[in-house]
Order: C-alpha cells, then sequence, then structure tokens
C-alpha cells in the first residue's frame, strides 16, 4: 500500500496547531471502527488535539474492553447533545471506517451539516463519496485499521505506537481479517502486525477478549440459527439463515450475538455465498459474504442498497422477513443465470 505524500502533507498541516476534532464511526460499530477511532483519538489527544470520537449506536458487549472505549459517545443515547455541539464547533470531522456520511444514519446527517469543517476520509471501502477534503480510500487494504496504522506512522513515526494505541489497532486488523484469515493478507499487513507485538501487547488475552467471551444465549442461538434455520440454494452452493425478533429474544439476545454466523456456511467445501437476515427495529439488516470471484459488493448494491467488499457487504430490506427471502432467493437466481455465482 503507497500512501499519498502530498495527502498526508496536507493533513499534517491541517493538525499542525491544536483543534477540535471529532471522529465518526459507522452504525452497527465493529471491532474496525471502534479500534481505528479509538486509536487515532489517542494520538492526537497526545499531540494537543480536543477529540471527540462518536458512533451511532451501541456496540458488542465482547468490545467494550478495549481500552478507552468508555470514552466513545453514542449518539443515540447523547441525551446531553455533546455529538451535536462538538460538531457544529468542529475544526476537522474525520470519517473512519464509513465511505459515506450515510453510513453513520442520523449522526452522519448531523455531521452533513457542518458545512465549514474540513472532512478526512480514511476507509477501506469501495466507492467512496466525493465531499470529503482529503481522503484516504485504499479498498485493497484489509481492515482501516492496518490504514490507520499507515497514516499515523506516516504522520507521527512509529514512536507514537504507545501499547494501548497497538491494542486498539490489533483489535481492527484481527476482526476484520477473522483473525488473519481472509483476503489482502500483504507482507506490509504482518509488518505492521509485528511493530504492535514490539509494544508488548497481549495477543492470547485480546484474542480471547473478543473471540471467546460470548454469553451462553449466543452459544445456544448460533446452534439454533445453523440447525434450524440455515438453508442453501443451488445444489449447496449458496446459503441464507434469518433470525426474527422473537427467535432472538428466545435466546436472550444481546447486540453482536449474530456477529460471524454468516461465514460459517462458508466453511462448507462448495459453498460460495451466504447471507443473514436479522430483524431489526422498520428494517431487515442484511449481512453478506463470498468466497474467490462471487462479488457480494455488487450484489448488495444491486439487490439490496448495500455495498461494501468482494467478498463481505451488506444492505438493508425494507419488506418483510419473507419477502426479503423471497427477494433473495430471485436475486441469486439472477445472478447465477448471469454467471456471477
Amino acid at each position: 500500500m503507497n500512501i499519498e505524500i502530498e495527502k498526508i502533507e496536507s493533513l499534517k498541516r491541517l493538525l499542525a496547531e491544536p483543534c477540535k476534532v471529532v471522529i465518526v464511526g459507522h452504525t452497527n460499530p465493529d471491532g474496525d471502527a471502534i479500534g481505528s477511532s479509538l486509536a487515532l483519538a489517542e494520538v492526537l489527544r497526545r499531540r494537543g488535539h480536543s477529540v471527540l470520537c462518536s458512533v451511532p449506536n451501541n456496540f458488542p458487549y465482547y468490545l467494550r474492553w478495549i481500552p478507552s472505549s468508555e470514552e466513545l459517545i453514542i449518539y443515540r443515547n447523547d441525551e446531553e447533545h455533546r455529538v451535536d455541539s462538538a460538531v457544529a464547533e468542529a475544526d476537522v470531522i474525520i470519517c473512519a471506517d464509513m465511505n459515506a456520511l450515510t453510513r453513520a444514519d442520523e449522526l452522519g446527517a448531523m455531521v452533513a451539516k457542518n458545512t465549514t469543517a474540513k472532512r478526512v476520509l480514511i476507509d477501506h471501502h469501495l466507492q467512496p463519496a466525493d465531499y470529503f477534503d482529503i481522503s484516504f480510500s485504499h479498498p485493497e487494504v484489509s481492515s482501516t485499521a492496518f490504514l490507520m496504522y499507515s497514516v499515523i506512522v506516516a504522520l507521527y513515526g512509529k514512536e507514537v505506537i504507545s501499547q494501548t494505541v497497538a491494542t486498539q489497532l490489533y483489535v481492527g486488523m484481527m476482526t476484520d481479517t477473522g483473525n488473519f484469515a481472509f483476503s489482502n493478507l500483504t507482507p506490509d499487513l504482518f509488518e505492521g502486525v509485528a511493530a504492535l507485538a514490539a509494544t508488548g501487547i497481549d495477543i492470547p488475552t485480546i484474542y480471547n477478549n473478543v473471540y471467546n467471551s460470548f454469553t451462553e444465549g449466543r452459544a445456544r442461538l448460533f446452534g439454533y440459527a445453523i440447525n434450524r434455520k440455515m438453508k442453501t440454494l443451488l445444489g449447496g452452493r449458496v446459503a441464507y439463515m434469518s433470525l426474527t425478533e422473537e427467535e432472538m429474544r428466545r435466546f436472550w439476545f444481546q447486540q453482536g450475538d449474530n456477529e460471524g454466523f454468516v461465514n460459517y456456511p462458508l466453511t462448507i467445501k462448495k459453498m460460495k455465498m451466504s447471507a443473514m437476515f436479522t430483524a431489526q427495529q422498520g428494517f431487515i439488516r442484511v449481512s453478506l459474504r463470498s468466497r474467490g470471484d462471487v462479488n457480494v459488493d455488487t450484489f448488495a448494491r444491486r439487490y439490496f442498497n448495500g455495498g461494501g467488499h468482494k467478498n463481505a457487504a451488506g444492505g438493508k430490506s425494507f419488506v418483510s422477513m419473507e419477502e426479503t427471502i423471497e427477494h433473495y432467493i430471485k436475486s441469486v437466481q439472477e445472478f447465477h443465470e448471469e454467471g456471477l455465482v
């Protein structure tokens, strides 16, 4: 990955003097969004900047151990309007791990009202919006956390990567690569991981905190989803699962309990594509995963008004679960007829 030197110089000038910075993450924040945002905030605060981090809604319980995660302001719970005030007064607004303000729902809409602050994008999703003053957009990179690491090092050098910052960044890199098992695993990524490890971070504990800290309800929900709800199409090459609100309540659902479910069908040897439909208030959340040349970013954009990466994408459906599944089945067939799956 080559970070554009002229953009780094522009960002350096923007942050040359202490200023008011707001860092924004996407709806349903994951380890990558949280880790990369908190790491940048930590570095900027130590250089004298006033920094506020916000995400639209709450994040999974198994990520709440991340250093400084208690400082993340949940916009939907912000009764004191701290985020509104900070955005109104911001000199710089940085969007981390999202390609457009629309990915942050009401928070993004509020941020869009500030037309005087400089906007910076640090992201690895496809098709970034064009209204950013400085845009570090690298879809070829495995995680925004690795991109954030690269930007921080280019700005200030490796010496600013403290153990706290390294832990935050490692969470993002680890979770967005499936513990370094997905695509775009480049030599420079592992050089970055080595630099994080050199700070003395406890990698086994980080792994256990994220992947071995679920509730009993989550384990039982997973078994139910795989045994009772997984359906296959195209001779077992495409799968889907769905969870209604009633089903999730039955297993004492907490936010994030279904994280990773969509990946499991891809452990089947001939499986090429998997979908997970999860009922939310007012819509169905659509999660899509694939392997090989099956492009779920294209699928999500075409059929579910979404997007993401080639092998990991998402979208929304605003009809019933039954209608959503019917639409998915028809869409898969159309995709198949075009030779895309």
